[in-house]
């Protein structure tokens, strides 16, 4: 299967790891809150959700995202 030259990566960069990861981690703490029964914690993780998705897009136009200057693509 080859990959067409303008392909984006999918994903595959700095920003998006972290933001994924953050993100990841966020759902976590709030599925474990959840299920103890400790809404604060859980509204607290829902606005660490959004704070992931806010650090990958500044990290994205930082340059750390797909195409930007300081990515740089790995051969798969």
């Amino acid at each position: 299967m080859s990959i067409p030259d303008g392909d984006p990566g999918h994903g595959h960069s700095p920003a998006a790891w972290t933001a994924v990861i953050i993100m990841l981690v966020a759902i976590t703490i709030g599925t474990t809150a959840f299920f103890f029964d400790v809404p604060w914690l859980v509204w607290a993780s829902a606005a660490l959700v959004v704070v992931g998705a806010i650090v990958g897009w500044v990290m994205k136009r930082s340059g750390y995202g797909v195409g930007g200057d300081k990515y740089i693509a790995k051969e798969h």
